[in-house]
């Protein structure tokens, strides 16, 4: 909310409870504990601007109707200096409020006040908080998963630090493993055909490994350079050269797609890293605490006899009987490295909905080696379903293959991309229209919220142009914003930081992308109901004001989730 609505719902809370302490003094109530009671902002702007429960909170308490205890309390309310024109009862008991003329010209003043800064809170504290997300395998090309979480992800970390967190994004890259073991099996075979009969065993692609066309383009990239210097060599040797040219181009590469997707990460942490040292702490720790044991020549971890649940939690792998340490064993010292050694006080990663499995499993075995496993929060991310035409589109028309995200960046504006991504939350499926991401009409919301910026910008430059220039007013000018449609859109701004807030504390981003959206269409219904250029000076610099207010804030949201906010279309 905005602080002046901030700042009333609290005093105004206060003149509630001051009210059922007079009426307890003077007899009307029972002398009894005053229940908590909220003050809320209702869904229906028919019920007022706040609205109190206090008269059914306290029923029991006070063993009387909640109506009659709701007229005792209005019997003894004084609002003083608070922006309150009137007050009733409705329903049931609820006490709804409705707020001033001065109250919607002080959060129009805060607002322009505030510029840039508006919906910005310390709620957060400074709380550290690690946000992962993409994550993407280096072996191979990325996809919508990768794009919608992208998205999320980056979208996420900028609302918590908007609500006064400290939020660092980091991508973890999956270089060691099963999946790089596949990758270098893959490139050998691939680079083996570049030589060696069709038919010759080294040249024949075992259908578990990579059999993307990209795996071929790293293989000829190779013999490209240095010929087929590693056809006589041994089988790991030519895999380990392969792996040493191809991943260190497939994580630039994974670098470059996500600068144009305007992701910029704070880390990006090698899993080859935790192999150093990390993961054998981890198991040290757990064989410490008596929750390893050896079995068929693996190590397992005894997440059953640990979280005493047996049939909810199986046991783990750790190390597989060949000596290879599994994906699960890394993320434990991943996350231990996240929550422990660097000390975020939280961390958020984004999964694809596959994963809901291993989020119990993760949370369990953090708890096992003394990490409170309520410190990691999933998001669950479901699937993205591209459509063109009318109909679900699989495979990209250049390529003849699936389409990547780095096909989609060739053919939608990142602008698109990011906004039409951040409209749902994470937990519902999607449908992604590629042919309305570049419509340039109302149809498309990022068009439609862009146009908005766009009209505003153009409504002051001819003002300028004719001689007019915005100037500040007083909150007696901004009094004259009176009109429903201008009302609208003051009671839209001034809830700003309360939604920024709700949405960081939901993990849900996308919340602050329909904010913005109902704000453009305001300003739409603002447009076509009232002029702006009119002859009343004072109307017409209170209006103005009021344009430049939404104009700020629709840039400052576009701006937050690096979406281009134009001056003219």
């Amino acid at each position: 909310m905005a602080q002046v609505l901030i700042d009333t719902r609290n005093k105004l809370k206060s003149a509630v409870l001051s009210a059922i302490n007079k009426g307890i003094e003077n007899g009307d109530f029972p002398a009894a504990d005053i229940p908590e009671f909220s003050i809320e902002v209702p869904a229906d702007a028919k019920n007022g601007d706040f609205s109190a429960n206090a008269a059914m909170a306290c029923a029991r308490a006070f063993r009387n109707n909640p109506r009659k205890i709701g007229e005792a309390i209005l019997s003894y309310l004084d609002t003083g200096d608070l922006p309150i024109e009137k007050c009733e009862i409705a329903g049931a008991g609820f006490i709804n409020f409705y707020l001033s003329a001065d109250f919607y010209a002080a959060v129009l003043s805060e607002a322009l006040e505030k510029g840039e800064h508006f919906g910005e809170s310390d709620f957060g504290k400074g709380e550290r908080i690690n946000v992962e997300f993409v994550s993407a395998n280096p072996t191979g090309p990325m996809h919508m998963g990768n794009a919608r979480g992208g998205a999320l992800g980056d979208c996420l970390a900028a609302v918590l630090q908007k609500a006064g967190y400290y939020a660092e994004r980091e991508f973890y890259i999956n270089d060691a493993g099963n999946q790089i073991a596949k990758f270098g099996l893959s490139l050998s075979v691939r680079y083996m055909s570049l030589f060696l009969p069709a038919d010759d065993e080294r040249c024949i692609l075992p259908d578990d490994a990579y059999h993307g066309e990209d795996i071929l383009d790293r293989a000829k990239e190779f013999a490209s350079v240095y010929g087929d210097k590693l056809v006589s060599v041994s089988e790991p040797e030519r895999q380990k050269a392969l792996i040493e040219f191809a991943l260190p181009k497939n994580i630039d590469n994974m670098k470059a797609l996500m600068s144009k997707y305007r992701i910029e990460y704070d880390t990006w942490f090698h899993e080859s890293e935790l192999h150093k040292g990390e993961v054998k702490e981890v198991i040290d720790i757990l064989t410490e605490k008596g929750l390893t044991y050896e079995s068929d020549g693996a190590l397992w971890f005894a997440a059953g006899k640990f979280s005493g649940n047996p049939e909810e939690f199986k046991d783990e792998v750790l190390v597989r009987s060949n000596g290879t340490v599994t994906y699960f064993a890394a993320d434990i010292a991943y996350h231990r490295n996240k929550l422990e050694k660097r000390q975020f006080s939280k961390a958020i990663d984004i999964w694809g909905a596959d994963h809901h499995g291993h989020v119990a499993r993760l949370k369990n075995a953090l708890n096992a080696v003394g990490i409170d496993g309520d410190r990691l929060d999933i998001v669950l991310m479901q699937l993205v379903r591209l459509i063109k035409d009318g109909k679900p589109a699989k495979m990209s028309k250049r390529t003849g293959k699936s389409i990547t995200l780095e096909d989609l960046l060739n053919d939608i504006p990142a602008d698109a991309v990011r906004f039409l991504f951040n409209m749902r939350e994470a937990t519902s499926q999607m449908d992604f229209d590629l042919d309305l991401a570049t419509e340039q009409s109302s149809q498309n919301p990022v068009y439609y919220v862009q146009y908005a910026h766009a009209r505003i910008c153009s409504i002051i430059k001819k003002l300028n142009a004719e001689g007019v220039e915005m100037r500040k007013c007083t909150p007696e000018e901004l009094k004259l914003l009176s009109s429903e449609e201008e009302i609208a859109i003051i009671k839209h701004l001034a809830v700003l930081t309360d939604e920024i807030i709700t949405a960081a504390k939901a993990y849900d981003p996308a919340r602050i992308t329909r904010y913005v959206i109902t704000l453009a269409n305001l300003f739409h219904k603002f447009y076509n109901a009232q002029r702006v250029a009119v002859d009343d000076e004072k109307l017409m610099m209170a209006r103005l004001n009021l344009c430049e207010a939404v104009r700020a804030t629709i840039k400052n949201i576009l701006t937050m989730f690096k979406i281009t906010a134009p001056e003219q279309m």
